[in-house]
């Protein structure tokens, strides 16, 4: 069983090291895939301003996965004082489960608790060989499509609800997307079991022509791997993707740390957060604080929401993720 202890045992031998009366406290950000580089950002700037503010030294630490891997891990025994996850549904089986989060966790922080939305796009080799365009160019033969899985990423879920509304939506009926999942979904090579296991694939293996990811997973895969290597293709529509974010109650409480961890996710919704989050490829809620330059990296595109295409979440991994339900027919007959 995971323990926060595991993740800050190496704060302890630094805070033998500190003055007596010097005031510290630590966090264990519990965060899905592809935020290693966003929240690097906004812990060193929390961390400042809570210092200036209160006068006491806070270290953060994060770990990171697949979303469903991540909440799992809590709902076992990993002692986050916050998740910062990649679902909805994540976070609620982690108040359901291991009662942990409170149910009402969406009604603490604004916008039910999404201080940031992204969405799904493409990462093709330079030049996109394929003349991949939108998601209709995913299922011709010969094409060979990267996307994490949908039964332990976020993004790979998120993917997977972008592929189905464009079968409900744009190809006119659920048996029509039926058909396009399992077209799309024979054109997977691998499932890697999250977002940044399935750029490795694609950008450092090799695998596919093309890699279906978070916007901001898009980015980083040009900064990190070269804008002479890769280029990002957005499709006219996609999905409005929204990963949350919650207070892990009950943990903060026994470590004393709630009102640290309170603050934490409030910075995320600051003019320093929001325009952070933008810097970082991610859609702030409150553009007007992000820079003009960062926004401008964003095109317009249909954006479809889950709740047009699903009555809940539970409806869609009962229906479709869960072990046996629809993805595992479609994609275990895919040869």
């Amino acid at each position: 069983m995971l323990k926060r202890a595991s993740f800050l045992s190496a704060l302890a031998g630094l805070a033998l090291s500190l003055p007596a009366h010097a005031a510290s406290s630590s966090l264990l950000n519990v965060s899905y895939d592809p935020t290693r580089e966003l929240y690097q950002d906004i812990n060193t700037q929390f961390a400042a301003d809570w210092k200036k503010k209160t006068g006491e030294d806070i270290s953060i630490q994060t770990s990171h996965g697949g979303s469903s891997k991540q909440a799992r891990s809590v709902i076992d025994g990993l002692e986050a004082d916050v998740v910062t996850l990649g679902l909805p549904y994540d976070i609620d089986q982690i108040a359901k489960i291991a009662k942990v989060v409170s149910p009402d966790w969406r009604s603490q922080f604004p916008n039910n608790g999404l201080p940031y939305t992204s969405t799904l796009v493409f990462v093709v080799r330079k030049g996109n060989p394929k003349a991949i365009k939108g998601w209709d160019d995913l299922v011709k033969p010969g094409v060979a499509v990267v996307v994490p899985n949908p039964k332990t990423s976020g993004g790979g879920r998120w993917a997977y609800v972008a592929a189905w509304g464009y079968g409900v939506k744009k190809l006119g009926s659920e048996d029509k997307a039926k058909d396009y999942i399992q077209k799309l979904y024979k054109n997977v090579p691998v499932l890697d079991t999250g977002a940044r296991g399935s750029t490795t694939t694609f950008a450092q293996r090799d695998v596919g022509d093309v890699l279906v990811t978070w916007e901001n997973e898009a980015f980083l895969t040009l900064n990190e791997f070269g804008a002479d290597k890769f280029e990002i293709v957005t499709p006219s529509v996609s999905v409005l993707a929204e990963p949350p974010v919650a207070l892990v109650e009950a943990n903060a409480i026994k470590h004393g740390t709630l009102k640290q961890a309170k603050a934490y996710l409030d910075f995320l919704y600051s003019p320093a957060g929001q325009k952070t989050e933008a810097a970082h490829y991610y859609r702030p809620l409150k553009p007007e604080f992000a820079d003009k330059a960062d926004l401008a990296r964003f095109p317009k595109l249909e954006l479809l929401k889950f709740s047009d295409l699903f009555k809940s979440w539970d409806e869609l991994n009962t229906t479709h993720l869960a072990d046996g339900a629809l993805f595992d027919q479609l994609y275990q007959s895919k040869s």
